[in-house]
């Protein structure tokens, strides 16, 4: 089962899109329709990825790159898959050919790693993309075939986001504006860690004398769509406390287990009652100073994944970082490409 269909169930909020009551920064978009998705993070810049449409078909996919502002143009790569029950493994290096309804449309050196693909094969691409015309990659007898289901949403939505429609350089739906008015590109927002004190946190008599009204808090910050049950069985949650600095504690607990994750509740609490917890996430897999991670296979095959990161800015834990690898497609081991939502300049503490 798939990470994303797997929360639903058992925490209504998921790394990809969770509501933490820590500081965070402004996050961006996603969205799928059929076979092809649509990141679009923080600084404006969009990735959309469209994939091959059944699983029995050899797996391919492809990535369209688009900064935000005027002017800008869109970047193709590709990445083809090998099918499990493959005789031999792709050559690092072979000779595509990109057919648009059997028309020869250019072609490309590809293999076992991502390529860059030329101006003439992008452009092919980009105008047989929203309409239906059969798009393959070949090599000898071999075949990729690329879906366009989905396709023409999706680049729509990108110039959507960047308000592109009806610009001259709109994908889809241009028009005779100019871009002087598109969405303008946003610096990559800077983070400064923090380290957390060194000193000795609360010994285990003070967590006992605690846990009962330290767990009543911690209850009382969970919002709808965060799910940590197990803060009600005191003997199925127990709770580990480390200190961030002289008045605060970062408090933890599992919150959840599925399949092949599992969901660990992060607080920042004051170091007396009556607490006032601060809610970072009920999905972390680790806090590694100076960062609360979270990291989940989106379905038990790991053709895809998941993850978020919240880093201490010595004020709060700041959500610096949240993406998705793309849809899980058979096309690499843990996933095709890092597709973000929030990007962050995080500098090391000092």
């Amino acid at each position: 089962m798939r990470f994303r269909s797997l929360l639903p169930a058992i925490v209504a909020a998921s790394c990809l899109a969770h509501s933490a009551q820590a500081q965070e920064v402004l996050p961006g978009l996603y969205f799928s329709y059929a076979d092809w998705e649509l990141a679009c993070d923080n600084t404006g810049t969009c990735r959309a990825v469209g994939y091959q449409r059944s699983a029995d078909a050899a797996p391919v996919s492809v990535l369209l790159t688009r900064r935000a502002g005027p002017g800008q143009p869109v970047s193709g790569q590709l990445l083809l898959g090998e099918r499990v029950d493959a005789a031999a493994r792709l050559p690092p290096v072979l000779a595509l050919t990109l057919r648009i309804d059997g028309r020869d449309a250019g072609s490309v050196m590809a293999g076992r790693s991502k390529v860059a693909l030329p101006p003439k094969v992008l452009g092919a691409l980009l105008a047989a993309l929203p309409g239906t015309a059969s798009i393959a990659w070949t090599a000898g007898t071999q075949r990729w075939q690329l879906s366009g289901e989905g396709a023409a949403a999706v680049l729509l939505k990108m110039d959507d986001f960047q308000r592109r429609i009806g610009t001259r350089g709109a994908l889809l739906k241009p028009g005779t504006r100019s871009e002087a008015q598109v969405l303008p590109a946003t610096p990559v927002p800077v983070v400064n860690a923090a380290r957390w004190v060194s000193t000795t946190p609360p010994d285990a008599h003070w967590v006992q004398a605690q846990a009962a009204p330290l767990r009543q808090a911690l209850r009382t910050s969970l919002g709808e769509q965060d799910y940590c049950p197990v803060l009600d069985d005191a003997a199925a949650a127990p709770l580990t406390v480390r200190r961030l600095d002289a008045q605060r504690l970062l408090v933890s607990a599992r919150c959840w287990a599925g399949a092949y994750n599992v969901g660990d509740g992060y607080w920042v609490v004051d170091a007396a009652p009556p607490f006032h917890p601060v809610l970072v996430t009920t999905s972390g897999s680790e806090a590694d100073e100076p960062a609360i991670v979270a990291s989940h296979k989106e379905r038990g095959l790991g053709d895809c994944r998941a993850s978020d990161a919240w880093t201490w800015n010595d004020a709060a834990f700041i959500h610096t970082s949240s993406a998705t690898s793309g849809m899980c497609r058979m096309v690499a081991a843990g996933g095709a490409w890092n597709l973000p939502r929030i990007v962050s300049d995080v500098r090391p503490a000092r």
